[in-house]
């Protein structure tokens, strides 16, 4: 089983002065052709009152990315690693060579609408003690989809075990910008400030849980996350129902939620969080037996690794070669 490291320091040095307003964080992992609209719809929509700057982390991918990038918009900064690494050290690494006082972290595979940018900051500006704020997210097919939700825990996970999660325990939705407990990455204004404050992202959460975990520790440091619904992001997912595929996702899913819980509560809770979530899981997958085209196999897998997260191979696994 995982060992859970000591909780990140709370205090930093305070920040150097801003050099620009705005500074673009993206990640991308071999998604060159998403990577290019994601870096021309910030070109199309970036708010002309506002200095900025792009940086753009290639998470050592292989189809040529990084070299459309400096063809097509050789402004921006680009970080090529050789070796992969997780969502939350990539995040932190732009978040660390940022020159902006806002940073907006955007995957590769999210598109900006217009107006977003603007309403995030200016969401930000008009709360001095919010340090993130995540706008509302859309499918590939243009339908909103949640994006903001309570902090996990074993109330939370009794809730979905009785499936009222979309009720009780998601937070978007509505047309006004209001304080939730966490937010998703795919699009998420942080005041850099405030990262500074709590130390970047935890890079022990390999992908998954990673933003769950630093709005935790922005909130435990008197900091709010703001949900602001008029900021509008498209979010491409790219994830396959494939289980050759999306089991080490699915892995790594559970890995890191159960990371979260015990580093945020303690074993009893993960413990408990683990046999609910399995038994909504399982519910799921018997259901799915008597449903046409449902993703039974995928069911049972999330059934599996909510018990026994540690089995199997993770994504972290996979970009490490163990």
């Amino acid at each position: 089983m995982a060992t859970v490291n000591s909780p990140l320091p709370t205090k930093h040095p305070a920040s150097e002065p801003a050099k620009v307003d705005l500074s673009y964080c993206v990640v991308n992992n071999d998604g060159r052709d998403y990577l290019l609209a994601c870096l021309a719809a910030i070109d199309r929509f970036h708010p002309g009152s506002l200095s900025r700057e792009v940086l753009v982390l290639d998470n050592a991918s292989s189809d040529g990315s990084v070299e459309a990038v400096r063809e097509k918009f050789p402004a921006a900064q680009v970080i090529g690693l050789e070796k992969k690494q997780g969502k939350a050290a990539n995040d932190s690494l732009l978040l660390e060579r940022a020159g902006g006082r806002y940073c907006l972290l955007l995957n590769e595979d999210s598109e900006l609408r217009a107006g977003a940018v603007g309403a995030l900051i200016a969401a930000l500006e008009a709360d001095p003690e919010a340090g993130a704020a995540g706008a509302q997210l859309f499918d590939g097919e243009g339908d909103p989809y949640a994006c903001a939700w309570r902090f996990p825990g074993v109330e939370s996970a009794f809730i979905g075990a009785l499936f009222l999660h979309s009720r009780l325990t998601v937070e978007s939705g509505g047309g006004e910008t209001r304080p939730v407990d966490w937010v998703q990455s795919s699009a998420l204004m942080v005041r850099r400030e405030a990262a500074v404050e709590v130390g970047f992202l935890d890079e022990q959460f390999f992908v998954y849980y990673d933003e769950c975990d630093f709005c935790k520790r922005l909130a435990d440091s008197g900091w709010r996350t703001l949900y602001v619904p008029t900021a509008e992001a498209v979010h491409h997912n790219q994830l396959s129902t494939d289980l050759s595929s999306g089991l080490p996702r699915i892995v790594e899913f559970h890995r890191n939620r159960d990371l979260y819980m015990r580093k945020h509560h303690n074993r009893a809770a993960a413990v408990a969080v683990r046999v609910l979530t399995a038994w909504a899981y399982g519910l799921r997958t018997i259901a799915s037996v008597f449903m046409p085209n449902a993703p039974t196999p995928v069911y049972a897998a999330h059934t599996r690794q909510a018990l026994f997260p540690y089995r199997g191979e993770g994504l972290a696994d996979r970009a490490s070669g163990t």
